[in-house]
């Protein structure tokens, strides 16, 4: 357990840093409120559960090393990212009257988890760059399992929360487009690093 703190503080920092999931939970929360991004934030949770699971067994590995898996894999993130940068980019502003706006879905966030590559080298990273519980092997895939999760939902609780402080831009049409931009060119920004650098 001597890696312990180790491994926490590196789990905040690439948990926590500007990303995909980070980035559109705080515009969830700035377009919706904190209570309107709370199904997304469990998708996204979730999801990250699954990419843990994927990762610790090997199986992200083993589906990449299929040729021509890994191209089309990109290019469908790739694309589901901008998609989602143009629903943040063109949302109405709140106050428009006669508009619905729907909040992310539980499902919308599960998929965004699925396919962001950040998800994948951040779990990979701690993964296998730390050991918690040497002398076990279950044990210490299970530790990091409870502990990443528990990370990951505080961090993105806090995203949520951020964005929400924004909600009362989001009532004026100007400053709502602005936020909106904002947001939506950071998304493409983050995924554009996650896959070139």
């Amino acid at each position: 357990m001597d890696a312990l703190p180790g491994f926490l503080i590196a789990a905040l920092a690439l948990a926590g840093s500007p990303g995909p999931a980070t980035l559109s939970l705080a515009a969830a929360g700035a377009a919706f409120g904190a209570r309107g991004g709370i199904a997304y934030l469990a998708g996204i949770v979730l999801g990250m559960v699954a990419v843990m699971a994927i990762v610790a067994s090997g199986t992200a590995g083993l589906l990449l090393a299929v040729p021509g898996v890994a191209p089309a894999v990109a290019i469908l993130a790739a694309a589901y990212f901008v998609w989602l940068a143009w629903r943040i980019a063109t949302a109405p502003p709140m106050s428009v009257a006669g508009v619905r706006r729907e909040p992310p879905t539980f499902a919308a966030g599960l998929l965004l988890s699925l396919v962001n590559p950040k998800g994948y080298v951040a779990m990979a990273a701690l993964y296998s760059g730390f050991t918690l519980r040497p002398d076990r092997l279950g044990a210490d895939l299970a530790l990091k399992l409870v502990l990443l999760t528990l990370v990951i939902a505080a961090v993105n609780v806090c995203w949520l929360l951020a964005g929400s402080a924004l909600t009362r831009f989001f009532r004026d049409p100007r400053s709502n487009r602005v936020v909106n931009l904002v947001f939506a060119s950071a998304l493409v920004g983050s995924v554009a690093l996650a896959f070139f650098v």
